[in-house]
């Protein structure tokens, strides 16, 4: 696969986000457009200098034509709305790129706002609805939402490599440490394994603790060209690749074929190392979907950070001394969930050096979207 053609003709200019809370007391639409503003703040710009807007949502959002109103975008600029979660997450920095790249627009936002917690649920399904169309299949058989699924997926993946369901307690705490460092994790205190062990199993093997945050929140980025990014005030993150693919896997497990715990990274990583020509050596920093646990090591495995054998290890021990910083913010498991846009906010401030008391040394980033079988991945880094 030849390296594509947005790579390098975009770059983000600044990042923007609301509290993260588990009751906002506000509309999504509040949300969304402070965290619109502070993006276009934080690059340096003001409303009027938005031009395109770019959004991802499962029916809990607001529309991008809502918000270019409230900009006073000019006959409404370049909008579109995508219609998904996680698995946008990464890919969809991507799309801004092309559209910046092909000069359909000089300057997007990209943004995820929901109340997640106080408004519309993970597994609250509409029968009969286009969001419920498999599930209300799914849902008499107790799969009740997505952690009864990925439960599933879990035991065979545990099973799989050998390793006990508690086995994952210290990768839960370590995430939860970087968290201490955060001011806008929505979890800061710290945690032991006798805590991890004492939190309730929600679907065996998974723990309260191995499950991602409902959140009320807004992340917004600004993608721009790399020359008008040079010209603002932060250091410009250059947008070089982006893949999404998927297949026969753990999102659609009667239709998994020979291994139901199959997740997207297995279909997306051998494209996204074509596309961008970089290999697991080349990345310093790995912002994880870690909507549970376990996710994160099987997307280490699949992406070659972990090699065949190594997961009980890295499970134990971490990434310290393998070259790589993982989740610097306390993922979706402390920090919050906006369906993974605030992991890519968080790639973004590490490699600005914005990061504070967290901060690692890095100049490449890899952002992962996880929606079961299907997801993406996103490539960032600095200017040589």
């Amino acid at each position: 696969m030849e390296r594509q053609a947005f790579s390098g003709k975009a770059a983000i200019a600044g990042v923007g986000y609301t509290r993260f809370s588990r009751e906002s007391g506000r509309t999504v639409l509040d949300l969304t457009m402070e965290a619109v503003h502070a993006a276009v703040a934080d690059a340096g710009l003001e409303g009027r200098d938005v031009d395109g807007l770019l959004s991802y949502a499962l029916s809990d959002s607001v529309p991008t034509h809502m918000v270019a109103r409230m900009l006073g975008l000019a006959g409404h600029g370049w909008t579109n709305d995508y219609h998904g979660g996680g698995s946008q997450a990464a890919a969809i920095l991507g799309d801004a790129a092309m559209v910046v790249a092909a000069g359909l627009a000089e300057t997007v936002v990209v943004y995820r706002s929901l109340n997640g917690r106080s408004g519309k649920r993970m597994g609250q399904i509409s029968l009969g609805s286009s969001d419920g169309m498999e599930e209300q299949f799914l849902t008499p058989y107790g799969f009740r939402g997505p952690v009864n699924l990925f439960a599933l997926a879990a035991q065979r993946y545990l099973h799989d490599r050998g390793l006990a369901p508690d086995e994952l307690g210290p990768l839960v705490v370590r995430q939860r440490a970087k968290a201490v460092a955060n001011p806008k994790a929505l979890l800061r205190d710290p945690l032991t394994i006798d805590d991890y062990r004492a939190a309730p199993m929600i679907a065996s093997p998974l723990r309260r603790l191995d499950c991602c945050l409902e959140t009320d929140a807004a992340c917004a980025i600004v993608v721009t060209t790399p020359d008008r990014a040079r010209a603002l005030r932060n250091r410009p993150v250059h947008i070089l690749g982006a893949i999404r693919a998927g297949g026969r896997g753990a999102g659609a497990m009667d239709k998994a074929g020979d291994d139901p715990a199959r997740i997207f990274s297995a279909h997306v990583a051998p494209r996204f190392y074509a596309a961008t020509g970089v290999a697991p050596a080349d990345i310093d920093l790995v912002q994880c979907y870690d909507a549970y646990s376990y996710l994160i090591l099987q997307q280490l495995e699949d992406f070659g950070f972990l090699a065949p054998g190594e997961v009980a290890d890295f499970a134990a021990r971490g990434e310290a001394g393998r070259g790589f910083a993982l989740n610097t913010n306390g993922g979706l498991l402390s920090e919050g969930y906006v369906h993974g846009l605030n992991n890519v906010v968080e790639a973004v401030e590490q490699l600005q050096g914005k990061a504070g008391d967290r901060q690692v040394e890095a100049a490449t980033a890899l952002c992962t979207g996880f929606g079961g079988n299907f997801g993406s991945a996103l490539l960032l880094g600095l200017e040589a």
